[in-house]
């Protein structure tokens, strides 16, 4: 087969490798209908996580049929329309007991595209199937459908739920890549009293404002007064940038939440002189998944209108040239990059 494979910092190539095959009573092997890139791959490029080793095929978010399973799978069969967790869930570990796939302590977790085979290719094993696809309805679009691998569940549960949105609040989500945009789409149901996106991007910006933000802006005068005033109820940060998460703890007020979703290749400095009295919140976390089910239905019934996440698209074979879009999403305009069989 066909796939996106990594040589190291700066280095991929589309490349023929071996077929994926099953290894394990628990695997599935699935077609890849739909993929996409997240930002955690240009991270890879950057070198930030050395665990990911050359030769490793890159991407953990797909849609796709089921072509074989193992002896233990049972809750899918070949010919299944599948969504692919960006998270992989033994299903037996006390976190995964918890709902806390992402944390899974018997192999899983993030494995797909960072210690295992990944999704950017035409065909990829999926381990502990049972706990790791949801099946696909026929009439959700792959668009919609690939989202719900990592984007939308990423942005609800380490965002939205962890950061306590809840009605009348004040939400600043800094950084309006495809995530942030994702968090001001699904904070819009817990009714906030208003959402402030923070990016230095004008086409993002712009996007955050199609999507429901009621205000969008570069770090200014709005942000000072929060600062300087009563301050965000929850302050989301979506940038892995060591600035954002600074403005971040400036902003938010006394009692208030702190979400970081971001992923962050340096370090970031906490301001504890400045914090200790303020009885702030800080959250972190990889996301589970668990969440899938629930956003699939509010997806699948037009409750979360994320399309427009999606703003371009290419068939499998351009992979470089998505990755190459993708990078410069702050000047291509691009959010969330589609590649399809075709």
């Amino acid at each position: 087969m066909r796939a996106l494979v990594y040589h190291g910092p700066g280095q991929i190539s589309w490349d023929t490798v071996t077929d994926p095959a099953i290894e394990d009573p628990g695997d599935a092997v699935v077609r890849v209908d739909a993929t996409t890139i997240c930002g955690t791959d240009l991270h890879i490029l950057r070198g930030d996580l050395p665990e990911v080793k050359p030769g490793t095929v890159l991407g953990h978010e797909a849609v796709g049929e089921v072509l074989n399973v193992g002896s233990e799978v049972h809750s899918i069969t070949p010919g299944d329309q599948v969504i692919v967790s960006s998270v992989s869930a033994c299903g037996r570990c006390q976190f995964c007991r918890d709902s806390m796939f992402g944390q899974c302590g018997g192999g899983g977790g993030w494995v797909l595209g960072n210690l295992i085979n990944g999704t950017q290719a035409e065909f990829v094993r999926v381990p502990f199937a049972d706990y790791s696809t949801r099946r696909r309805p026929g009439a959700l679009a792959l668009e919609d459908a690939v989202l719900l691998a990592e984007v939308l569940p990423t942005a609800y549960e380490v965002g939205v739920r962890n950061g306590h949105v809840g009605p009348g609040d004040t939400v600043v989500v800094v950084g309006a890549g495809p995530v942030g945009l994702a968090v001001v789409i699904i904070a819009r149901i817990y009714s906030p009293r208003r959402i402030i996106a923070v990016d230095l991007s004008s086409p993002r910006l712009e996007a955050a404002h199609r999507l429901g933000a009621d205000s969008a802006e570069v770090p200014g005068r709005l942000i000072a007064d929060l600062a300087d005033g009563p301050g965000a109820d929850v302050v989301i940060e979506a940038a892995g940038d060591p600035e954002g998460f600074a403005l971040c703890t400036r902003v938010v007020r006394p009692g208030g939440h702190i979400a970081n979703i971001g992923t962050h290749g340096k370090p970031a400095t906490l301001h504890l002189e400045a914090l200790w009295r303020k009885n702030v919140t800080i959250s972190t976390g990889q996301v589970d998944t668990s969440s899938t089910p629930w956003l699939l239905e509010l997806v699948r019934y037009g409750r979360l209108p994320v399309s427009q996440l999606v703003t371009h698209t290419f068939g499998l074979d351009r992979m470089e040239d998505a990755y190459e879009v993708f990078a410069r999403g702050t000047t291509t305009g691009a959010l969330k990059v589609v590649l399809h069989r075709e």
